[in-house]
């Protein structure tokens, strides 16, 4: 399939999605949100890929929303939240295999909070990121006033989002809000290996331990531990589970293929 705002590449079992309109700082249009849609229901089904890249082209990660489509189709936007945004912060949480966000440049409103569901959040330090919506009069979306305060806690979230400061990349890996920040000219490399590590990992478990931290801020204590078990007997029956046990005693490297 091909896209029009989106570039879409596999290599060793890692897939890179570029965010592809670098003119409006990769701000999303109905069209670039329903192929990012499509894209990740298609790797959701493809077993061979075992890592995933969001990035932006150009100098920004994501704007969020192009307002100018917004305001010249008169929407409501209730309407755009449902078809742009909330099902692909529900894709990113769900896809059973690890995502990361590369952030390469800004990620303002919902382009900053698509960044943080993923599962690894890696910026240059170049890279800043902004909760934008205050600017004009409107709130956070797209999982934002979910993720934001489990990250950094309530006093820093409601700053963040009401003052819509803008926080540094270092700042953000810092106070825990992403996993890394490196320098501009280390950025590309680091993202690379980091996924190639993460693709030699058994991916059925990274998988499994996802859906349990989705989970883990809403279900009790005792919700949990059963979560935790039924997630424990399925990565038990997996090919994965039966090469690390017998690595282990033979005392070597695992090989593990995401199985």
């Amino acid at each position: 399939m091909e896209y029009q705002y989106i570039l879409y590449t596999v290599e060793n079992n890692i897939a890179k999605i570029k965010l592809n309109r670098p003119e409006v700082l990769n701000s999303f249009n109905f069209q670039m949100s329903e192929e990012l849609q499509n894209l990740l229901d298609e790797i959701n089904s493809n077993a061979e890929i075992r890592v995933v890249i969001i990035t932006g082209a150009g100098k920004a990660f994501s704007a969020g929303q192009d307002l100018s489509e917004a305001i010249n189709q008169n929407a409501d936007l209730s309407e755009i939240i449902d078809r742009n945004y909330i099902p692909i912060v529900k894709k990113i949480r769900n896809l059973d295999k690890p995502v990361i966000a590369a952030v390469n440049g800004v990620a303002a409103g919902a382009g900053a909070n698509i960044a943080l569901c993923c599962d690894f959040v890696i910026a240059n330090k170049q890279a800043y990121f902004v909760q934008a919506f205050s600017k004009i009069g409107l709130v956070p979306d797209s999982g934002g006033s979910f993720i934001l305060p489990r990250l950094v806690g309530l006093a820093r979230a409601t700053s963040m989002m009401m003052l819509a400061n803008k926080l540094s990349a270092t700042d953000a890996e810092h106070i825990g809000m992403i996993f890394k920040s490196t320098e501009e000219e280390d950025f590309e490399d680091f993202v690379m290996e980091f996924s190639s590590k993460l693709k030699e990992m058994p991916t059925k478990a990274l998988a499994l331990t996802k859906k349990l931290l989705n989970t883990a801020f809403e279900n009790s204590f005792e919700e949990q531990l059963e979560a935790e078990k039924l997630a424990q007997s399925e990565a038990g029956k997996s090919e994965d589970y039966r090469e690390g046990v017998n690595a282990f005693l033979e005392k070597r490297k695992p090989h593990f293929k995401g199985k």
